[in-house]
């Protein structure tokens, strides 16, 4: 009886856990680009950089 009830907490903890994940995957939520690392990927300043190049490049 006791093997039971511990198989079903660990059973709907597992649940529970994929549950979380998969509402985390489809919430309209938006942090940051589609990885889901919550990065700000949009506050690259792309041209910034492409300036950098160019100026390093110029100078070697």
């Amino acid at each position: 009886m006791a093997e039971n009830i511990i198989i079903g907490i660990i059973f709907f903890s597992a649940l529970a856990y994929l549950f979380t994940v998969v509402r985390k995957q489809f919430s309209t939520k938006s942090t940051g680009c589609a990885k889901g690392c919550g990065g700000a990927c949009s506050t690259i300043d792309f041209k910034k950089i492409e300036a950098e190049m160019q100026k390093n490049k110029q100078t070697v």
